[in-house]
């Protein structure tokens, strides 16, 4: 187990001397999903929501928060940030809004918390904004989706598989399947299912080790090839199951590189 190094040797809580430390470029990049009624995403999307802009308001005050890091988390280190982004993505089958935030800096210490804390807060004041529409709305996976800089390196998240909404309902066991009928082929799709599941599963790990393997900032990269980053997330978290062709063309393109590079 790594040592904790938020604590001194009596076991007393420090913020952590970075003097020593090599300043790099540093990235990270956080989400976070806001569950609405379908009355509060239609209000939201619509622009009716008497508070005004959702999207405006949630933006300033991620980017904010960002800034007010150290001031929020008791050991953080201020940090001269040289970059901050918000973006949203709306989910009409969930009727949810998924926020990616990133942070960047040229510093001795990451900007991890930075982001997540972007996110958290761009996530409350989209609560904040519903609220006189539906108090029942949710946030939910909050986390880092990845890091970049620094002596640990990359880190990119792994895909979301088995995580379910805390607003989906319970799975259900179906009654017992009655004895195998002639030209039943769900065996057969089923296999192929799996088989399929197999293979996007080995195409996302490719992808990451590109990334990896090629020092890619997601951020940066998107940038780069003109593409949005939210789907550079959403396929490293399994949230979809391949990239539309004109993106990967795009962003092999930008890696100076071949499509079937990034996916084996």
């Amino acid at each position: 187990m790594n040592k904790l190094t938020h604590l001194n040797e009596r076991g007393a809580a420090r913020m952590v001397d970075v003097s020593a430390k090599e300043s790099t470029e540093r990235e990270a990049a956080a989400e976070a999903t806001v569950i609405l009624s379908a009355t509060a995403f239609d209000a939201v999307v619509s622009g009716e929501i008497a508070k005004g802009d959702v999207f405006a308001a949630s933006r300033i005050a991620g980017i904010m928060a960002a800034k007010k890091t150290s001031e929020l988390i008791p050991l953080c280190h201020p940090i001269a940030l040289t970059g901050v982004e918000v973006e949203f993505t709306n989910d009409e089958s969930r009727h949810s809004i998924r926020i990616l935030a990133s942070a960047k800096t040229s510093g001795k210490t990451g900007v991890e918390m930075e982001a997540l804390t972007a996110a958290s807060v761009a996530a409350l004041t989209i609560y904040d904004m519903t609220k006189s529409v539906d108090k029942g709305s949710t946030i939910e996976s909050v986390r880092l989706l990845s890091k970049s800089g620094g002596k640990s390196g990359t880190y990119i998240a792994k895909e979301t598989t088995g995580r379910r909404s805390v607003n989906s309902p319970p799975h259900i066991p179906s009654r017992a399947r009655p004895s195998t009928l002639m030209n039943d082929t769900s065996g057969f799709s089923a296999k192929r299912a799996a088989d399929a599941q197999r293979d996007t599963g080995a195409q996302r790990e490719a992808f990451r080790t590109f990334m990896t393997s090629n020092h890619l900032r997601a951020t940066q990269w998107a940038k780069d090839a003109g593409v949005p980053v939210a789907q550079i997330y959403a396929f490293l978290t399994g949230k979809t199951r391949s990239i539309p062709a004109d993106i990967a063309q795009r962003l092999a393109r930008a890696a100076r590189s071949q499509v079937d590079d990034m996916f084996r």
